[in-house]
């Protein structure tokens, strides 16, 4: 039996670019399909891939909806005061308290919202993918001083990159890519025991 099991850890750090998400999600799967409907449902209306969105939530909390960042983030998507304030009052939210963000749909919309707003941004990019990321983790004003331009202008990809002088910004925008692959993988693989379906 443990040998089994042995040869299944092998096997998942083998076949999936992040071992860790692939463990959790096998030996957790509630936890990891907990919010699948949510995710699904506020993905959709911000013209979201659900699957980005589900990976941006397990680089940001693990699923945790009560995580409490080092800068004042909170909730599933970490959202940020400022960018929560930028949600509600574009959005017509009245009454929005910032505490309001440890609800998991209340941070799922607004995480949805300026995540989309970010590809918004970039979207005359041949891949915007790295662009929105930078922005949705660093701001807006870092992001735009990386792709060293206004925006507009075409930028590639690995220039962007390189030009990232925050260590863990750089880090984040390369791990989303890989967590979002596995989160696509895990959907098609069949596993036990299955709670219900994810996505």
């Amino acid at each position: 039996m443990l040998l089994a099991l042995a040869a299944g850890a092998a096997y998942l750090a083998i076949q999936s670019s992040d071992p860790v998400y692939t463990f959790y999600e096998w030996i957790s799967p509630a936890r990891f399909q907990r919010y699948d409907d949510l995710i699904r449902s506020l993905a959709t209306a911000h013209h979201l891939d659900p699957m980005l969105v589900k990976a941006v939530v397990w680089r940001e909390s693990r699923f945790d909806p009560k995580k409490y960042g080092a800068a004042r983030e909170r909730g599933l998507m970490q959202v940020s005061e400022k960018a929560a304030n930028e949600w509600a009052r574009e959005t017509k939210v009245s009454n929005f308290n910032v505490e309001q963000l440890f609800d998991p749909k209340t941070n799922l919309e607004a995480g949805t919202w300026y995540l989309r707003r970010a590809f918004e941004h970039w979207e005359t990019q041949s891949d915007p993918m790295p662009f929105a990321l930078a922005e949705y983790n660093a701001g807006a004003s870092r992001a735009q001083r990386w792709s060293g331009g206004d925006g507009v202008a075409a930028v590639p990809p690995q220039t962007f990159l390189r030009n990232i002088d925050f260590p863990g910004t750089r880090k984040y925008v390369d791990s989303i890519p890989t967590a979002w692959t596995d989160v696509t993988n895990a959907r098609s693989q069949p596993r036990e025991p299955v709670v219900r379906d994810s996505f």
